[in-house]
């Protein structure tokens, strides 16, 4: 169970890092190696690396939540975490559209 926890804690570390939030600001000059391993790492993790380990995360939860030895709302802050961190471009492109800013695609 608490290997579940490090592994959401080092999840929403790494991997929510919205880049598509930054898309209207300039890269710095020189930075075209740096941005390129950023964006590989970021498609890598938040693609099918991602999807797996949270796939896991959510099956363990839901299966010790069945057996009765979590409870329910710690299992629902693990899932929802989750959405979170799959969502969160989404999440920020919508704050910036109600924000006036605008954000990706808009």
């Amino acid at each position: 169970m608490k290997i579940i926890l490090r592994i959401g804690a080092l999840g929403a570390a790494l991997w929510s890092a919205p880049v598509l939030a930054q898309d209207s600001f300039a890269d710095p000059a020189g930075s075209g190696p740096i941005v390129g391993a950023l964006n590989w790492l970021q498609g890598t993790l938040l693609g099918t690396v991602a999807t797996v380990v949270a796939v896991i995360a959510v099956a363990s939860v839901g299966f010790l939540m069945l057996t009765g030895r979590m409870n329910w709302r710690y299992g629902a802050t693990v899932i929802l975490g989750c959405f979170i961190l799959f969502g969160a471009a989404s999440i920020v492109g919508g704050i910036q559209a109600s924000a006036g800013g605008g954000g990706p695609g808009y």
